[in-house]
């Protein structure tokens, strides 16, 4: 009879060694490994072990030009959810859901749930809450009549067995650090048990064919708790971000084996539950009232989606040695680049000055093309002169000075122009052909030519 061992797992990056020591050899983290005893003997819980065949398996093969249907869909009833899953929700597919403690993780699923009972059979199993807090939940969110099944469960065996005796098209499971397998000698929510837990989940919901969505945790770090196996075990992975002091959240996709990656979909916390924002644009721009000397408005891109988001700047004189950079929703090592192009190329001295940088709305900003809607806010506030009002910027930044163009331009100002902008300063463009719209636009190659007309205003 095979023995029972002792392994130490890293809570880190799931990496395995054969005894303790105070540093992961895999991820270089330190105590992060624990002990868990795992037996030899376990399979699968509810299932028996099965003979080898005496005969090979043939490999199938098929040629890379068939043609295969694609996927059939289920809307959950929830546009921007839909949009981010890649049209909707395809049977037998496993999501993941992360996001902050107390973000509304709970509150989105519920109210997808919710949609999705009155269409297909729902289960909705809690392990963090009682049926109670649920539907307490439900009613300040207005579906306590849905039709959806309810669980409260945290052992795995007993999931597995009322999963394979009732057809479900959409099971929630929130979340999965509170699954626990008895076979596994370790404590719920280490790397062993989220492993093997939703291991077991996902098989069972691709030989059913109904779809998964687990949620999860996040670290300081914003990064998704637990194992990075486990972003590769299922088909998408969604991140609901937001600040809680602001009403607006964004749930990001960052892999989908359905549909397009970074796409967002957009809502606002309300006492009724979220509601779906269908036009961002307008909505985070509602408060640019009077134009302010600092602030300059950027046409970015969140996948397929144009969004005009205002980004802030403002300078005040150091009143210490050290000026002092502080920067919400974007990079502050661009910053710190956009400063010295300023700086160097463009004659503006920000030595003694203390730089504050801000997106509004809570929203957060990747791409290099906002380069230029931040140095112009950066010369504005610098100089003290507001852009115009309705004047829309984009445009990457290089360290010589020069603006590079940035991709799928004609989408940024059709946003522009239905949204009542009427000028915008774009890059420079080999093939002068842009789209016939009601908005003036100017084109520049370097950051001097936007620096010194501002510059000479104030002199």
């Amino acid at each position: 009879m095979a023995k029972d061992f002792k392994q130490y797992v890293c809570q880190a990056c799931g990496g395995v060694a054969p005894k303790w020591q105070g540093q992961c050899l895999h991820c270089a983290e330190w105590n992060t490994l624990v002990e868990e005893v795992v037996s030899k003997n376990v399979t699968a819980p509810g299932a028996a072990m099965k003979q080898k065949s005496s005969g090979r398996k043939q490999l199938e093969l098929a040629p890379l030009d068939s043609k295969t249907p694609a996927p059939p869909r289920r809307s959950s009833g929830i546009a921007e959810f839909d949009r981010v899953c890649g049209g909707g929700l395809v049977a037998g597919a496993a999501l993941f859901i992360g996001g902050d403690p107390g973000i509304g993780k709970s509150t989105l699923l519920l109210q997808v749930a919710a949609q999705m009972a009155a269409s297909t059979p729902t289960l909705y199993i809690t392990g963090e809450e009682s049926l109670d807090q649920v539907r307490l939940r439900a009613a300040r969110l207005g579906v306590i009549g849905a039709p959806l099944t309810l669980a409260a469960e945290t052992d795995l065996t007993a999931m597995l067995h009322g999963l394979r005796h009732n057809d479900y098209g959409l099971v929630i499971i929130d979340s999965i650090q509170t699954v626990h397998w008895d076979a596994l000698d370790s404590t719920a929510g280490t790397v062993a048990q989220v492993r093997a837990c939703a291991g077991e989940l996902i098989r069972l919901a691709k030989q059913q064919g109904f779809t998964l969505m687990l949620v999860g945790h996040v670290t300081k770090e914003g990064t998704i708790a637990g194992p990075r196996v486990l972003e590769h075990m299922v088909d998408c992975v969604l991140y609901f971000e937001g600040d809680r002091n602001h009403q607006f959240r964004i749930l990001r996709t960052v892999k989908n084996r359905f549909g397009a990656t970074d796409e967002i979909g957009v809502f606002s916390m309300t006492q009724s539950g979220l509601q779906e924002v269908h036009n961002p644009s307008a909505l985070f721009l509602a408060e640019r009232d009077t134009p302010v000397s600092g602030t300059a408005v950027f046409a970015g891109m969140e996948g397929t989606r144009p969004l005009l988001m205002e980004i802030q700047a403002l300078v005040a004189p150091a009143g210490y040695g050290t000026p002092r950079r502080a920067v919400v929703g974007w990079d502050s090592a661009r910053l710190a680049m956009i400063l010295a192009v300023l700086e160097s190329r463009a004659g503006l001295s920000f030595g003694q000055l203390d730089v504050y940088l801000n997106v509004a709305g809570g929203l957060r900003i990747t791409e290099p093309a906002a380069d230029l809607a931040v140095a112009a806010a950066l010369v504005s506030a610098a100089v003290g002169e507001p852009l115009p009002e309705r004047q829309v910027i984009m445009g990457e930044i290089g360290l010589s000075g020069e603006i590079r163009a940035v991709n799928q331009l004609d989408l940024r100002l059709k946003e522009s122009a239905k949204l009542g902008f009427t000028s915008a300063i774009i890059p420079a463009l080999r093939d002068p052909q842009l789209p016939n719209l009601k908005i003036s636009v100017k084109q520049l190659k370097e950051l001097r030519q936007f620096a010194q007309p501002m510059l000479k205003s104030k002199n």
